[in-house]
């Protein structure tokens, strides 16, 4: 963990000089715009980055859960608006108390999401189609279903383009200050994975079949229906992360509702290396660097767009120079251990 820690911290220091070397061509201070970056995100604005944080982190999960247990699933952008559409269904015709209406949403959420992953998971299993390929097609689909449930049946008349009338106050979820609910039920859907994947029988058969699914296969696991397992899972905590975009945010579905935040929970994943612990705490960082783009650029006059580099490049240098200092580190302990015998 400490050297995945390390390898991580690098990739990060790195990303930043190259954004600090851009920004001395471009003739602004960086020193002024980093400082600007983290002084709005964690400190005006800390409560808005745990907030932003929320569908950063679940999707973040998602995706983590699904590499370490072997299916690529990249369809969160998809399953994320589909459990916000389950969800904005659910607020617009169901008439129940907050305590119950609440919970019925959430998890009208996770079943719009599981159930588009579970249409890829269906494929592989009957047709043996690609979830790779699958799971990125119907992205596509669940953009233009969303897009026309939010024009035609489902439209806000007399709106000025595609949204939904508002769900029903009951549906809201509560907030403390400016602090939202939703920030509660990501931590407590953290909790629940970390302990699945690191303290139960499933959680190891998933990440051994992650790891080698024909050693797991001749060791008595169901992968087959392990794999379904996790693309439901990993389906309803994207569309989990839907359902708390829409409730605790514009509390109607409008259009292009879901941002980037599916796409950089993949990438979060990615940096993570599938770790669940690492994608709580880059999930977090992103939200930071997302958040303070906004303070970066009022104050330093750096365009927020730089905060998109940073992240591409973050990923990039992590990932691609994870293997170059895994072996490097890898050396380095086996020169100690040398040199100790040698004494």
């Amino acid at each position: 963990m400490k050297r995945k820690i390390l390898i991580n911290l690098i990739g990060i220091l790195l990303a930043f000089l190259i954004g600090a070397i851009v920004m001395l061509i471009q003739g602004k201070d960086p020193i002024l715009a980093y400082a600007s970056l983290f002084e709005y995100s964690l400190g005006k604005k800390f409560v808005y980055t745990l907030n932003k944080s929320v569908p950063l982190v679940l999707t973040g999960l998602s995706a983590t859960v699904a590499f370490a247990s072997g299916p690529v699933n990249l369809g969160q952008p998809g399953q994320l608006l589909i459990g916000a559409l389950f969800a904005v269904i659910g607020g617009l015709y169901l008439k129940l108390p907050p305590f119950l209406m609440i919970p019925a949403l959430l998890l009208l959420a996770m079943i719009g999401g599981a159930l588009w992953s579970g249409i890829a998971a269906l494929c592989k299993h009957f047709f043996r189609m690609s979830e790779f390929i699958t799971t990125l097609m119907l992205n596509m689909i669940a953009d233009f279903l969303t897009l026309w449930a939010i024009s035609y049946p489902l439209f806000e008349k007399d709106a000025n383009h595609p949204q939904t009338p508002p769900i029903a106050t009951a549906a809201w979820m509560p907030e403390w200050g400016n602090l939202s609910s939703s920030v509660l039920v990501m931590v407590i859907a953290f909790g629940i994975i970390w302990w699945v994947m690191n303290r139960t029988t499933a959680g190891y058969e998933w990440r051994i079949s992650g790891q080698n699914s024909l050693f797991s296969r001749l060791g008595g696991v169901n992968v087959s229906k392990n794999y379904v397992l996790v693309m439901l899972l990993t389906g309803a905590l994207a569309g989990l992360a839907g359902g708390l975009v829409l409730m605790a945010g514009p509390h109607r579905f409008i259009k292009d509702m879901g941002a980037n935040y599916a796409w950089d929970g993949i990438m979060i994943a990615m940096v993570a290396n599938s770790g669940v612990f690492l994608t709580l705490i880059f999930g977090l960082f992103f939200a930071v660097l997302q958040t303070g783009a906004t303070g970066m650029q009022l104050t330093a006059l750096v365009p927020r767009e730089l905060i998109q580099v940073l992240q591409a490049v973050i990923v990039l240098i992590v990932v691609a120079g994870r293997g170059y200092f895994e072996t490097l580190f890898a050396r380095r302990e086996a020169r100690r251990k040398m040199k100790g015998l040698a004494k």
